[in-house]
């Protein structure tokens, strides 16, 4: 394998970073102040703070495994990362179409285009 091929283009780890720091904010931010991205939601009532922990822990997880894909400048990680991202932004997607929630359809329906779009590039570059 030539070098080239080895070498992951710079916009794609710039992407994958934007990813990692997107999931670790979002983390932080939930653990730290939940009622400024929960404003529609009672945190006083039963079971709303495991939930929040659970997704929190989930964010973080994304934040974390691109995170370290990036820095290592690792395809394999990079491609499993994005298919799991992928994936969950699909359940996004059917969860935000059984709520009615049209905010949710749309933004998880774009996250699985930019997602299915780095993939291809990562194989792509493989080729």
């Amino acid at each position: 394998m030539t070098q080239e091929l080895k070498s992951i283009p710079k916009w794609i780890l710039i992407v994958s970073g934007f990813f990692s720091l997107l999931g670790l904010i979002v983390s932080s931010t939930l653990i730290f102040s939940p009622q400024s991205a929960l404003q529609t939601v009672d945190l006083n009532a039963k079971g709303v703070n495991y939930l929040i922990q659970m997704w929190a822990a989930r964010q973080f997880a994304v934040g974390f495994i691109f995170g370290f894909a990036t820095l290592k400048k690792s395809a394999p990680m990079l491609t499993i990362a994005y298919i799991f991202f992928f994936v969950m932004n699909i359940a996004d997607t059917i969860i935000g179409f059984s709520q009615n929630d049209n905010g949710l359809i749309i933004g998880a329906s774009i996250m699985c285009v930019i997602a299915s779009t780095m993939l291809y590039f990562l194989n792509r570059r493989t080729k």
